[in-house]
């Protein structure tokens, strides 16, 4: 096959029963700016509605959906301007990339892959990502995304965001999906809030955000993803991310592992808050 944007030298196809769900790219030709790593674009439901964007005009280095940190010992592994205390945000030289090590497994549903995160040829963190993709219903299925982040430096290591640099309300960082934009925002939910505001920076089992014809619902599938709150935006443009740093930043001891476990409810149609929940259950035991 001819390479092309939609069919991107280094992807593999990702399948939920039989049916093509996703495309992972493992080696993105990005320049050093957009923080180089890989990502799963497009995602879409069974139905094949798209519910990912890739380098939208308004954040281009946001990249469908994956793993991206702001500030790891002061390198930019998000893409685009670094906030800086004091100061705002400014462009800085200092981004790092994520490097595709290999596969320990490959399978048309799933994947387990290393991958080295890098910033002026040193290795500042080892990760083991592990992704499957789950049918739940004939109109739904699941991304199973764990990442283990270990401290490869030898040294004390601190991951932050925004937030911990001075921007209040802005602690992304970690597990980040851009959702497509259109002309109406998606409806934000979780068990207990309804809205943009009440549920972001909030600590819940789930969030949905439900867009035309699409619903997704994130669920922290471990205790301890489940204390980190969630980052989401709506009305500026749709994106929802699980935040590592919030009003401290979170420090990795030498040679020790971080690990999140972030499970994705991919559904056709509008779900309610009810629906949502019995995905979520299903989605997490499966």
């Amino acid at each position: 096959m001819t390479a092309s944007p939609q069919h991107p030298p280094g992807s593999l196809l990702l399948r939920c029963a039989g049916r093509p769900v996703a495309r992972y790219v493992i080696r993105p030709d990005l320049e050093r700016g957009m923080a180089p790593r890989p990502y799963l674009h497009p995602v879409t439901t069974l139905a094949g509605t798209p519910v990912t964007e890739l380098a939208p005009d308004d954040h281009p280095h946001h990249l469908g959906a994956g793993v991206a940190v702001p500030d790891v010992a002061g390198r930019n592994f998000w893409g685009g301007r670094t906030f800086v205390r004091d100061q705002g945000p400014t462009e800085l030289d200092n981004h790092g990339a994520q490097h595709h090590r290999g596969f320990k497994l490959r399978d048309p549903d799933g994947f387990v892959e290393d991958i080295d995160w890098t910033a002026d040829g040193e290795v500042l963190l080892r990760e083991r990502r592990t992704v499957a993709a789950v049918e739940l219903t004939a109109a739904a299925w699941a991304l199973d995304f764990t990442f283990s982040l270990t401290n490869a430096t030898g040294g004390e290591l601190s991951i932050g965001s925004p937030a911990t640099n001075g921007r209040p309300g802005a602690a992304y960082g970690g597990f980040f999906w851009r959702a497509p934009k259109a002309a109406a925002p998606p409806r934000v939910f979780t068990p207990e809030a309804e809205g943009e505001e009440p549920a972001h920076a909030a600590r819940a089992d789930w969030l949905a955000l439900a867009g035309d014809g699409w619903t997704l619902v994130f669920a922290g599938a471990t205790a301890r993803t489940r204390r980190d709150p969630w980052f989401v935006r709506a009305a500026e443009y749709p994106g929802v991310g699980s935040s590592l740093a919030t009003g401290d930043r979170l420090p990795i001891a030498p040679r020790d592992t971080l690990v999140r476990r972030v499970v994705t409810v991919v559904a056709d149609g509008t779900l309610d808050r009810d629906e949502a929940a019995a995905l979520v259950r299903k989605a997490v035991t499966a």
